[in-house]
């Protein structure tokens, strides 16, 4: 959830919003940085809001806002961030489950630096009626320092290898989108911070510098505009989607998705024609339009019940810009690869 520059890429820029009929003919709800998963047959999304925000529903049509996540701040926070305030909301929660528990992860961050932590949160269920239901605050997992990590710890997503063993991707502007190995508990890194590999990035030259940053960018964070990785095992490939271009500027919104694939979860992740995300690949999966949705991005994608979803926040033109909830069908061409179908939400 941070601004983001322009895409370069040739492949399928005809790719656009449809208006799309919604199946329910509720207002859409308001959110950012949305991720979707199941228990019980109940739905939940984790959102980017005051002490994390949560909804449920049962058929992705009907939704009821949950109380948050924290009714007040973890105790870690002010002492890891004392430049955080409250007020501007956890970031871009990711939600998994392993061990009888759901996990978690969040960030917390100041605009515009990569003053930034990932934190983690866990509880036995996700219904707010079981007695069961408790979030246990589990700290900080991993922190960035400006001027001494050149990644930003915001936007995590947990994502395993095929023998189990877990990985936190993260990251916004600066060197790009970071892999780091987890430990067996998953409640912090197995590996030094100090040298992550960058799987994805807009700077084409290994080793090159950020390309230039748009009026209005931070100008600490240059114009790597790339951010909210998310990565998804399907048909024994890994997909990495990831969002490039700006956010969070309403009517002046440019976020858009793409994504690129490999066989193991540490990459090298490439798009179509065989070029790197590391170094400015990446297959455009959905743009706006600039007439009904200025701009798409911060997807997380699921299966359920034998379908593949993509959810996703657009910045909606009839509302000023304003972000809200999308739900599409996510289908898989003959060649394996992705493409946004039929409107859920």
């Amino acid at each position: 959830m941070k601004p983001l520059r322009s895409l370069g890429l040739a492949a399928a820029l005809s790719v656009l919003l449809a208006p799309g009929a919604r199946a329910a003919d509720a207002p859409r709800i308001p959110m950012h940085d949305p991720v979707m998963c199941r228990e019980n047959g109940i739905y939940y999304i984790f959102a980017t809001g005051p002490g994390i925000a949560v909804w449920s529903s049962p058929d992705l049509e009907h939704w009821t806002h949950e109380k948050p996540v924290f009714a007040s701040p973890p105790a870690w926070i002010a002492q890891a961030l004392p430049q955080y305030r409250a007020r501007s909301g956890y970031w871009a929660p990711d939600i998994s489950f392993y061990g009888g528990q759901y996990y978690l992860y969040y960030a917390v961050s100041v605009f515009g630096k990569n003053t930034s932590c990932i934190g983690l949160a866990t509880n036995r269920t996700l219904d707010p009626r079981s007695p069961d239901f408790h979030w246990v605050d589990r700290g900080k997992v991993v922190q960035s320092f400006p001027g001494r990590t050149n990644w930003n710890a915001i936007d995590p997503n947990l994502v395993t290898d095929q023998a189990g063993h877990p990985y936190l991707v993260f990251g916004s502007f600066w060197e790009g989108i970071k892999l780091a190995r987890l430990a067996p508990d998953r409640l912090s890194l197995a590996e030094s911070p100090d040298h992550l590999p960058t799987i994805a990035s807009r700077i084409k030259t290994p080793g090159g510098p950020n390309p230039p940053a748009p009026e209005g960018n931070p100008a600490d964070a240059g114009g790597n505009a790339i951010e909210a990785p998310f990565i998804f095992r399907h048909g024994g490939w890994y997909f990495l989607f990831a969002s490039i271009d700006y956010c969070c500027r309403g009517p002046k919104s440019t976020y858009k998705m793409i994504v690129g694939r490999s066989r193991s979860v540490a990459g090298p992740y490439v798009d179509r024609e065989d070029v790197p995300l590391a170094h400015g690949g990446g297959d455009l999966v959905l743009a706006g339009d600039r007439t009904h949705w200025y701009a798409v991005g911060h997807c997380a994608v699921g299966d359920f019940d034998g379908a593949s979803y993509i959810v996703f926040h657009g910045y909606d033109a009839a509302d000023n810009g304003r972000s809200k909830l999308r739900i599409m069908a996510l289908d898989w061409d003959a060649a394996g690869w992705p493409s946004v179908g039929a409107e859920k939400y």
